[in-house]
């Protein structure tokens, strides 16, 4: 009898392959508003600890303002994407990273994420972790607090015209940002989490920023 060679069997083998590669720690999908900057640094932190591309998924989302971000992640979650060999359902936890900027769709964001929490099940049937990691008022919060420690509200454009004082030549889009803010990073940790214990997420407009939460648990993955 000659090899079933259909494409649903070269599927199943492919993906039988996969998780076979897998590690023992939660599969992990992050989806990012910003199309280089955060997918690069969540990428250099995968790196950096050694942590498997079959374990943690970053992708950009195919929308900008939050509400678009996190339906993304969702769908990915739920119907997955074979051309960026993503399969249906293939995550423990899913985290959906967006600025406040001016968006109009950030409070319904973050209310939408936390109607997801919990309720939607996995290839598995376990129950999954679904988050958003706003920040207040941008990404570049958290890369700031490497060397400032804010507590008052700031404005995106200063927060990037006082991070370019430390960081020379930052623009959106920089790579190998973590490897230059990481011998900081446990301090940017404490102020990140000092700032969560004054404010929340929908404390606008006061800084806060949850990147601290992700990134504490993408480094700690392996321990």
């Amino acid at each position: 009898m000659g090899r079933d060679n259909s494409p649903r069997e070269r599927q199943r083998k492919q993906l039988a392959r996969k998780q076979s590669r897998r590690a023992p720690y939660d599969r992990i999908l992050v989806v990012s508003e910003g199309s280089k900057t955060e997918p690069l640094y969540f990428g250099e932190i995968r790196t950096a600890y050694r942590l498997q591309t079959t374990n943690v998924t970053v992708r950009p989302s195919v929308g900008t303002a939050p509400a678009q971000v996190v339906q993304y992640a969702h769908a990915l979650l739920v119907d997955g994407d074979r051309h960026k060999g993503i399969q249906p359902r293939a995550f423990e936890q899913v985290y959906a990273v967006f600025d406040r900027d001016n968006h109009d769709s950030y409070f319904d964001a973050l209310q939408l994420a936390q109607s997801l929490d919990g309720r939607l099940r996995n290839d598995a049937k376990q129950s999954v972790t679904f988050r958003a990691i706003p920040s207040i008022p941008s990404f570049e919060l958290w890369l700031l607090l490497h060397y400032e420690d804010v507590q008052s509200p700031v404005h995106r454009d200063e927060v990037m015209r006082r991070l370019k004082r430390h960081i020379r030549g930052y623009e959106k889009g920089a790579s190998g940002v973590f490897a230059i803010t990481h011998p900081k990073l446990n301090i940017a940790t404490l102020r990140a989490q000092h700032l969560a214990q004054r404010f929340t997420a929908r404390d606008d407009p006061e800084p806060y920023t949850a990147i601290v939460d992700l990134v504490t648990l993408l480094t700690t993955l392996r321990a």
